[in-house]
């Protein structure tokens, strides 16, 4: 039995993460499933949420674990946990990327936003696509759920940079779970030095394929939750040798 603590990605909340998280707690384990401020509801306050908030809420949820976590982070919510590692590596059992990655000190997941912009609502379908999000998989039902549940995702996390200090955070295990790209592009992105993955080449990171588009927990939960599962078994050996 491990502690894991799941975060959403753009327009998410905890929900997002059902199917996923009802496999792992039938496999023992301890699951959170986190929606990030700003994320609560559509009448939620974004106008005060920045990445330093959101990081913060994770940071929380550590303080207060009774051992070191799994922390997985889906999408964008790839910069906030490796902010949160950043702040409390010794609570980190191993990071678990989904279709993400951490961004390096100082740099930012959209930082031309405008500065005045207070929130992102979610694309059309063919907007995401264009942008690079695959949709490949998601059936209609799901579509509409995902469009009925969404809620507009606050500017702040998106436009500011990552804040990076803590040198333990590259001693923590990480795994990137690959979804829309194959981890043989991934590890050549990272090697090249594309913001989003080169970070990468500075941890202590393995590479899952796992062929679907950019929304593994509601296309392959069974699979996404195996791979979880799979990590959290080792995470104890893995925080006894750090």
């Amino acid at each position: 039995m491990a502690e894991i603590v799941l975060t959403p990605g753009f327009w998410l909340g905890g929900w997002a993460w059902d199917q996923v998280a009802e496999r792992l707690r039938s496999a023992g384990h301890r699951v959170t499933a986190m929606t990030l401020p700003g994320l609560e509801s559509v009448a939620a306050d974004r106008s005060r949420v920045g990445l330093a908030e959101q990081v913060a809420a994770v940071v929380a949820v550590l303080r207060d674990a009774p051992e070191p976590v799994v922390l997985v982070g889906h999408s964008g919510a790839g910069t906030v946990i490796y902010g949160a590692t950043d702040a409390m590596p010794e609570k980190v059992a191993a990071m678990v990327y989904v279709d993400s990655g951490p961004l390096a000190d100082g740099t930012a997941l959209a930082a031309d936003l405008p500065p005045d912009l207070v929130e992102i609502p979610l694309p059309s379908w063919e907007d995401l696509e264009e942008q690079g999000t695959s949709l490949t998989d998601l059936d209609d039902a799901t579509r509409a759920e995902f469009a009925r549940r969404a809620v507009p995702h606050p500017a702040g996390p998106a436009r500011d940079p990552a804040r990076l200090a803590n040198p333990a955070r590259r001693d923590v295990p990480a795994v990137l779970v690959c979804s829309t790209y194959p981890s043989d592009q991934i590890r050549r992105l990272a090697v090249e030095g594309v913001p989003l993955f080169a970070e990468l080449t500075h941890l202590r990171v393995s590479y899952v394929d796992l062929p679907t588009g950019h929304y593994p927990m509601w296309s392959r939960p069974d699979e996404l939750a195996a791979e979880i599962d799979r990590v959290a078994a080792g995470s104890g050996k893995a925080a006894a040798g750090r």
